[in-house]
């Protein structure tokens, strides 16, 4: 492992905004995406504290359409819309279907937050996300770099269409203070996450792989690329925790990052992998298939600071969680998208 443990951020002691236990309690909340991988434990924490939340589905609420946002804000009047929904999928799905990563992110945002600025919405957040980052960037990534480069190729139209979304943003507060709060995970993993291979992310892929290897009695693994990328994964428990709690006490303009700042390579990712479920057979690495970004490990001074938060999952518990509900969930997990 390289890097930061979480928690060991540098230099001096910060004193964060103290969150409210009761701040929660009969607000009317949008959570847009809601029925999603993060968006379903944001809804579960945001109901604990007692908000009243509506979590609009596609087949109901199409938010690439335009007037669609303005008439679900008319009905609930939310003070608070956290923006989860997205289109999203693995390398795989990023090299076949740019064109829609980028024009229903881009709508989806748009129309959030132009419709959230009309109906005196009190804060909206939006979910940002870590492949906006330059393809080589300074690691860990600090958020003052997000400009400086362009994108890793297979992930650069889902990450623009985000980045554009922080430039409304940040634009509209400065025009017609209007309050939002930009955060931007790291790779998320946990219980709930997509196992189907058209739109599994990297980590669900290779659980997936390594459960049915085994179960199957295979002598081998074959996985994309060299091994040699890295990644800083963070539980979606913990993400839930920042966007619950940047809804709450983040009011700046500027992004958040959330990570572990932990740097894990994805060869040493396969092997936990493979350890925990049982497989014991070669790891077969496929160089000929990209490694997506070199290097990926966000730092989260910022979030710390703003909101007193710090990822506390350890990575092989967290994954531990992960495939014991993948095994109890097959058939939901391994869904097709709808």
């Amino acid at each position: 492992m390289l890097g930061r443990h979480a928690g060991e951020y540098a230099g001096s002691i910060v004193t964060a905004p103290a969150s409210n236990p009761t701040f929660w309690r009969g607000r009317n909340v949008v959570v847009t995406g809601g029925g999603g991988f993060l968006g379903s434990h944001v809804v579960a924490r945001l109901a604990n504290q007692g908000a009243v939340v509506t979590s609009p589905r596609h087949a109901d609420h199409d938010l690439t359409q335009p007037g669609v946002a303005e008439r679900l804000f008319v009905a609930h009047r939310p003070s608070h819309v956290i923006h989860l929904a997205a289109r999203v999928g693995g390398i795989g799905y990023n090299q076949v279907e740019p064109a829609p990563l980028f024009l229903d992110n881009l709508q989806m945002g748009v129309n959030v937050i132009e419709a959230a600025r009309a109906a005196g919405v009190e804060k909206t957040v939006i979910l940002g996300t870590v492949c906006s980052y330059p393809k080589f960037t300074p690691v860990p990534f600090r958020e003052e770099t997000i400009w400086d480069g362009y994108p890793e190729e297979t992930n650069a139209p889902y990450g623009i269409a985000k980045k554009a979304l922080l430039v409304l943003a940040q634009v509209n507060r400065r025009q017609y203070d209007q309050r939002s709060a930009f955060v931007i995970p790291t790779n998320l993993y946990g219980p709930g996450d997509k196992f189907h291979p058209a739109v599994s992310h990297v980590i669900p892929a290779l659980i997936k792989k390594c459960v049915e290897a085994k179960e199957q009695g295979a002598s081998s693994v074959h996985v994309w690329g060299t091994g040699a990328a890295s990644r800083d994964y963070l539980y979606v428990g913990d993400a839930a925790d920042a966007v619950v709690l940047a809804a709450e006490l983040h009011d700046s303009s500027e992004p958040l990052n959330l990570g572990n700042n932990r740097e894990i390579t994805i060869r040493e990712t396969v092997e936990t992998i493979a350890r925990i479920v049982g497989f014991t057979g070669d790891l077969v690495w496929d160089a000929s298939k990209p490694d997506g970004q070199p290097r990926r490990c966000v730092d989260a001074t910022q979030a710390h600071a703003a909101l007193g938060w710090h990822a506390h999952t350890e990575f092989a518990a967290g994954l531990q969680t992960t495939i014991e509900w993948y095994l109890a969930n097959r058939a939901a997990a391994e869904a097709a998208p709808r």
